[in-house]
């Protein structure tokens, strides 16, 4: 069965938005040295699954010219009604029912792109059998936190921890 990883990065204090739910913080970030993971992660996964939001960031801010997931099965979860464009579906189903449909179907390990609300779904359902997390050296202050109360304990085993220019990947296991 597919596995589904949350691979997402962080401030040091929790948030992956800031105040005004703009993530042009992480540019400072986004450089060849701090590439890090993302390739050898690009290629173990052909299927990203994101909330409107996460989608709206990546073509307004983060790469306005192209679509930076090419190749892959996209998914943006919202309720508004969208047109399937170049491998990207719009959907108004729910994350959990797309992330278990999704894991029973053949292919490559899923990308839970974010954003917060999409990656707290599937973290209550039990469904992230990975967590990869860059925790970003910035503190924000407030903003969009990765993670609120959800009044749940979940137990992970560290499986290994990645730096790179400054920044700390920490990737977890969902304990059986």
């Amino acid at each position: 069965m597919r596995k589904a990883v949350l691979y997402i990065a962080m401030s040091l204090d929790g948030y992956i938005a800031d105040k005004n739910g703009s993530v042009g913080w992480l540019s400072e970030y986004s450089t060849e040295e701090n590439s890090g993971s993302y390739e050898t992660f690009a290629e173990s996964v052909d299927t990203v699954i994101m909330g409107w939001n996460t989608y709206e960031q990546i073509v307004t801010e983060l790469s306005p010219e192209s679509w930076v997931y090419k190749g892959m099965q996209s998914y943006v979860v919202t309720h508004r009604k969208q047109a399937a464009k170049d491998g990207i579906l719009f959907t108004d189903e729910s994350p959990v029912s797309l992330i278990e449909r999704l894991k029973r179907e053949d292919g490559k390990d899923i990308w839970l792109c974010g954003g917060a609300s999409l990656a707290q779904q599937a973290d209550e359902a039990g469904l992230i059998d990975v967590y990869r997390i860059s925790v970003i050296p910035a503190i924000l202050g407030g903003g969009v936190r990765l993670f609120g109360e959800t009044g749940q304990e979940h137990r992970l085993r560290l499986k290994d921890v990645q730096t790179y220019g400054g920044i700390a990947e920490l990737i977890y296991e969902k304990r059986e």
